[in-house]
């Protein structure tokens, strides 16, 4: 099986770099093989340019993959290791690795092992390009936030290896100060806590950490009463047990915020403007309806997206509007920058329905995928099949007629609007506050 398996990855990785070669656009054709492979972009680019290094750099490696003696994990760690080398180097590198693997025990095979006689090879080969290399390293430091299991995160910080034992002896420091003192939690647990108070800027040690920046939990109102244990959600992450998010939402450092949904569709009401730059609430509203980057395969958290106009504001022409899109909640989207980038790539059609919360991506090769926005709160009736802008502004204006506040309940009245927010005049559509 090991060798069935090592073969596989030598034949994906060598077919990877043939489309890399024929496409000419690696980013393109990763963002092309993502529902395709079924794994993260990041990735996807990463087996795309370890598939590259493999034929151009390293061959007798991937003959080795091929012979059954390696997998991709091992491949990868080697790869790491000659990536900074220039391509004579690299191959110089192979050629002695090769070499000294002909009479090496099987242990030596191991990924651990081999990346650690990649690296002397290294240093023998190009002995003054060490400085360089950690220089180049040290540049691409960067922190990680990985989604995990059970309503669990990694955040993982990649650091000059001294910064980091600096970093790790401090919290470990603590955690033993505080454990010594008496402290229950075990050692791992104040490591952990310890870390997050660091960031967060608490008082280390006092209590478990709790969230103290933006990050958006939605909670329905009868979960939140205990009523209910389901529909609870951390965007950017997913599903999350209704007692955890009741532990955080009773958080005397949270803030609530009213979100006011159609209970046919489940989905926060429109707020409709005509003005280019989205007004915070048109922002607020989409990052807590669509929660995520819109492409089917991306997870950014819609806080650290973009805001999109799925119908463009301007025509070529400069028209304010005259694109056929307005800057509303009916029209915008988040995308990461990437994604936001994409959009406009030749060959690449990315349609979003914000109303109806469907993807659907076409990609330059003929592939096309189609995703649904899941609701922020389950429907609980059948709604009309209107979903047009002019009907959200002429239901405000209805209910704003009778006294009663958009989205509330029938046979409730509530007291007459102080100013004409539901309004269905075009010259008094423009304000910047939310229509409830």
């Amino acid at each position: 099986m090991r060798v069935w398996r090592a073969g596989l990855d030598a034949e994906e990785l060598a077919l990877l770099a043939d489309l890399s070669a024929a496409v000419g656009d690696d980013r393109g054709l990763a963002e092309e093989l993502t529902p395709v492979l079924r794994v993260s972009t990041r990735e996807v680019e990463r087996r795309i340019a370890e598939g590259r290094s493999l034929t151009r750099r390293m061959p007798r490696l991937l003959a080795s993959m091929r012979a059954g003696e390696l997998g991709a994990h091992g491949a990868r760690r080697v790869l790491t290791v000659v990536d900074p080398l220039d391509d004579d180097a690299a191959r110089q590198v192979d050629g002695l690795l090769a070499d000294k693997l002909v009479e090496a025990p099987e242990t030596a095979w191991q990924p651990g092992n081999l990346a650690q006689r990649a690296r002397r090879l290294v240093e023998k080969v190009d002995p003054g390009g060490h400085t360089h290399r950690a220089r180049r390293a040290r540049a691409e430091r960067r922190v990680e936030l990985t989604p995990g299991e059970h309503a669990m995160s990694t955040l993982e910080a990649s650091l000059p290896a001294e910064v980091a034992a600096a970093c790790y002896s401090r919290v470990d420091g603590m955690a033993r100060s505080l454990r010594r003192g008496g402290e229950q939690r075990t050692l791992e647990q104040l490591r952990a806590d310890v870390t997050a108070d660091l960031i967060l800027g608490r008082d280390v040690g006092v209590t478990a950490p709790e969230a103290a920046a933006m990050v958006y939990l939605h909670v329905p109102m009868d979960t939140a009463l205990t009523m209910s244990d389901e529909g609870c959600e951390l965007d950017g992450y997913g599903p999350i047990p209704a007692p955890i998010a009741r532990e955080i939402m009773t958080n005397a450092r949270s803030t609530w915020r009213a979100v006011l949904c159609d209970p046919g569709t489940g989905e926060p009401v429109d707020l409709g403007r005509t003005r280019r730059r989205p007004s915070a609430v048109i922002r607020d509203l989409v990052r807590v309806r669509d929660r995520e980057c819109v492409m089917p395969w991306c997870h950014r958290p819609a806080r650290h997206c973009d805001h999109d106009h799925q119908h463009p504001w301007a025509v070529a022409g400069g028209t304010a509007g005259a694109g056929g899109g307005s800057t509303s909640v009916a029209n915008g989207g988040p995308r990461c920058r990437r994604h936001h980038r994409l959009k406009d790539q030749p060959g690449w059609n990315t349609r979003y329905n914000p109303t109806h919360g469907i993807t659907r991506v076409t990609t330059p090769h003929g592939a096309t995928y189609t995703s649904r926005r899941e609701p922020v709160l389950t429907p609980t009736r059948r709604a009309p099949a209107r979903d047009t802008q002019a009907h959200h502004a002429q239901a405000r204006g209805t209910q704003a007629r009778h006294g009663q506040a958009p989205g509330a309940p029938a046979g409730r009245r509530t007291a007459p609007a102080k100013t004409a927010r539901g309004t269905t005049d075009p010259k008094r559509q423009n304000d910047d506050n939310p229509p409830f």
